[in-house]
């Protein structure tokens, strides 16, 4: 069996402003703030995929974040950093919901 060693980070956006343009500047702020960071080994933030429909997709969300570290030490080190907190105090103002899923992936 593979080592379950890395945390996935998963985090959805349903904004109040939902126009295409509050998306993207969530989109940019993700990449400015959260990419980067000491341990992590994949990034990426964008929006719902429209044409995905099926009635198993949630849709429930805007933008998402999605942050694959190396280890929990990292992820938790990600949590308190002074970009991360940046990035919430400059953004929540518009955010309805988030919703996290962390878990633990090899």
């Amino acid at each position: 069996m593979e080592n379950l060693t890395k945390i996935a980070h998963n985090v959805f956006f349903t904004l109040k402003d939902k126009s295409p343009e509050a998306q993207q500047k969530l989109v940019e702020a993700c990449q400015k703030y959260l990419s980067g960071h000491p341990g992590c080994v994949f990034f990426a933030a964008g929006v719902l995929t429209e044409e995905l429909n099926r009635p198993v997709n949630d849709r429930d969300f805007q933008v998402a974040l999605h942050v694959i570290f190396d280890s929990l030490e990292a992820q938790n080190a990600y949590q308190v950093a002074p970009r991360h907190t940046t990035f919430i105090e400059e953004n929540k103002d518009n955010w309805e919901t988030v919703r996290v899923f962390d878990s633990t992936v090899g």
